[in-house]
């Protein structure tokens, strides 16, 4: 069998590192790997998968693409993870969201082959949703609330207009172990742990609502489309909800790891999210209907709690 080329863009974040011990993984492994990186490229990650090729991209302006194209070639699978994707960065820099977010140079690249044979796995988010109601389904209408979500629904529009073969995968909060060359944002579950593990109070919202998802399930769903894309070769245009199967709030998160650490609940304040400012608007409830995913590609999501007791056996009994 021919070897297939998988090119991880983003591959230092958290899911692109994950991604990139996913497919390394894989027994008698047919997949020859790259990932792009944006400033930092962190030694213990090039330790980790020695069989990698690692280029730094801009993806603003497209620069480095081309550095791939000649020492890699054309991918057949392009995983984008790259995003600024945190909501307050969106709305202070909206420019900068749009330009990052809508994946423009890179289909340009793409464009520059020959053959548009390239399957684009690109990740959404739940936050192209307005929040009004309970369990979205993918033909439901995107009314976001913020700059993150509208330059998602931007990046999903660019994508079906200009490419011929993609999945897009509109992800809730991801959530799991942390990465080889761990990353600098604070992981949902760990941080919950960390505070409630010192005896601290603390303000979890009671009234928004998501259905996080655990970041191994996340990585075997786009194995699942890449091996699809691979053994079947037909035109693929997906559209999926990627979420665990349970719709909770961040106070629900929150007692879920008390519960499983043993921590007392009562550290736990509930507070409606409109009580504090965290200057962006942030939809009420983005829980997503997930039956198309599990439709298409046979794949069950793990429970939250599963998810969560997995998480922090992984970090160690704290």
């Amino acid at each position: 069998m021919t070897r297939k080329r998988i090119l991880v863009v983003g591959g230092t974040g958290y899911l692109g590192q994950h991604l990139l011990r996913g497919y390394s993984g894989v027994p008698d492994s047919p997949y020859d790997l790259a990932f792009t990186y944006r400033s930092n490229l962190p030694r213990d990650l090039l330790d980790a998968f020695p069989g990698s090729l690692a280029f730094r991209v801009d993806l603003q302006t497209g620069g480095g693409l081309d550095a791939v194209s000649q020492a890699f070639g054309q991918p057949d699978v392009v995983v984008n993870c790259a995003a600024l994707s945190v909501p307050r960065a969106c709305e202070a820099d909206p420019a900068a969201a749009m330009s990052i977010n809508v994946p423009s140079t890179l289909l340009e690249w793409l464009s520059t082959f020959k053959e548009a044979n390239t399957l684009l796995i690109h990740l959404s988010t739940d936050q192209v949703y307005e929040g009004v109601k309970s369990f979205y389904k993918e033909e439901d209408e995107t009314i976001p609330v913020n700059v993150y979500g509208k330059s998602k629904v931007a990046a999903e529009q660019f994508i079906s207009k200009n490419w011929s073969n993609f999945a897009i995968l509109r992800s809730s909060i991801i959530f799991g172990p942390q990465t080889i060359s761990p990353v600098p944002k604070s992981l949902p579950i760990q941080w919950i742990d960390g505070i409630l593990s010192r005896g601290d109070k603390a303000e979890f919202f009671d009234d928004e609502f998501r259905c996080p998802v655990y970041v191994k399930d996340v990585v075997t769903v786009i194995q699942a489309l890449t091996s699809k894309w691979i053994s079947d070769g037909e035109r693929m245009q997906l559209l999926l909800n990627v979420g665990g199967p349970d719709r909770v709030s961040r106070a629900q998160m929150a007692e879920t790891v008390a519960h499983i650490r043993g921590y007392n609940t009562s550290l736990i304040t509930l507070v409606s999210a409109s009580s504090v400012d965290r200057g962006v608007r942030s939809p009420a409830d983005i829980s997503m209907d997930i039956t198309r995913l599990v439709q298409t590609l046979r794949i069950s999501p793990t429970p939250f709690k599963e998810g969560v007791k997995m998480t922090l056996e992984a970090e160690g009994s704290g």
